[in-house]
């Protein structure tokens, strides 16, 4: 069997661009990844058509040496942009391989460690304001199965807050404690937009919450401003979507700056490299929750991951997104009771509507964090959600 071409596809979901690729060979046999990179989308389409030419004509079961190529050859070796391509590359090579031989791809990374993987629903606060809309939102979301919520409150804090500001996020986070009860989990996700003192002085205000953890409080650059803030805070801190290689990954474990780590399997170089994350981290007794608030495609991948790992935590969902989503691809995934069961399908378990993409073409957005449309994920009304019993999640 050898690759015979790669295509890209976009398309357009409001809040951002899914980026997908397909790899095909000349056994008719394809297989798809996905590379979205927010706000990045043409630079990382880019990338990804730059390597069809190292990849036509090659074997797609030699996946880690294919993979270690690209990345010796590339010279700069690193980034959010090259290493999402290796990502999208890397699943599509595990794909056509699972399909080739009729199993799933977790079987390709050893198995499973388990049949189904805990869910925390992201996005389940789109359109909230105040205080009482998330309450209200927050109690939609256990209805639908979930145990764990995820969201943003922090308005659009730069490096420090206003005591209205904080008092705004405490308020917010006050109200939907109130509305879930005591037994559901909390995370809060900062998005690396806090100074030390500013995020020390909120994971102390908050941690009356019980929280499950605090999520990127300082800007990524800093491994040491991270374990600066995790010494000093009452509340478990996350971190790692925008570690890219092995390497910070491996600072940050060393430093004892995270309570949980958070690869995202296309940023950090595919299913194969995150596994290789969450062993190390395993070495650490540090558990693993991966990044995962994008498409459908990248939701299988971090899927099989997440099964074949011996440290997982929980696996972050999307639970409202444009209505669209379902028309891109066929997928056999099922959520139920607030978790996902582990793939049967060959392969990855999800295929890519090609023609549908033309229908939802690119579109330039904008990071949302600082202009206070971070609750919105710009999703305009009718926005899908999924549930509890609910077949093809995505």
């Amino acid at each position: 069997m050898k690759i015979t071409g790669l295509k890209t596809f976009i398309a357009n979901v409001q809040r951002t661009n899914f980026v997908f690729v397909k790899l095909y060979t000349d056994d008719g046999i394809d297989g798809v990844g996905e590379a979205t990179l927010e706000w990045k989308t043409l630079t990382v389409v880019a990338a990804l058509e730059e390597l069809e030419r190292v990849l036509v004509g090659r074997d797609p079961f030699a996946s880690d040496a294919l993979i270690e190529q690209l990345h010796r050859d590339s010279y700069w070796r690193t980034g959010a942009v090259f290493r999402t391509a290796l990502g999208a590359i890397d699943a599509a090579l595990l794909d056509i391989k699972g399909k080739a031989l009729g199993v799933p791809v977790f079987e390709l990374l050893g198995g499973k460690y388990r049949d189904r993987v805990e869910c925390y629903a992201n996005h389940w606060f789109f359109g909230a304001a105040t205080p009482d809309e998330y309450a209200e939102r927050a109690r939609s979301a256990v209805a639908l199965g979930y145990r764990a919520l995820k969201w943003d409150p922090f308005d659009v804090a730069d490096l420090e807050m206003s005591r209205a500001q904080r008092r705004q996020t405490i308020d917010i986070v006050a109200a939907v404690r109130d509305a879930v009860g005591p037994d559901i989990n909390l995370m809060l996700d900062v998005h690396g937009r806090l100074n030390i003192p500013t995020a020390i002085a909120m994971c102390r205000e908050l941690a009356p919450f019980d929280l499950t953890w605090i999520e990127e409080p300082t800007p990524p650059e800093s491994t040491d401003a991270l374990a600066e803030v995790r010494r000093n805070s009452p509340v478990p801190i996350a971190a790692g979507e925008r570690f890219f290689e092995p390497g910070r990954f491996l600072e940050a474990l060393q430093k004892n700056a995270v309570d949980v780590l958070q690869p995202d399997v296309s940023h950090a170089g595919g299913l194969a490299e995150t596994k290789r994350v969450a062993h190390m981290a395993h070495a650490h007794l540090v558990p693993v929750a991966p990044h995962n608030p994008v498409g459908p495609v990248m939701n299988a991948m971090t899927l099989h991951t997440s099964v074949a790992i011996p440290n997982f935590l929980i696996f972050e969902t999307v639970s409202v997104d444009v209505p669209w989503r379902k028309e891109l691809v066929h997928e056999t995934l099922v959520f139920k009771d607030g978790a996902l069961l582990a793939p049967t399908a060959p392969g990855l378990g999800v295929e890519l509507i090609e023609e549908a993409c033309v229908h939802f073409p690119y579109e330039a957005t904008n990071l949302p964090l600082f202009d206070g449309t971070m609750n919105t994920g710009g999703i305009s009304s009718g926005a899908a959600t999924f549930g509890s019993g609910e077949q093809n999640p995505e």
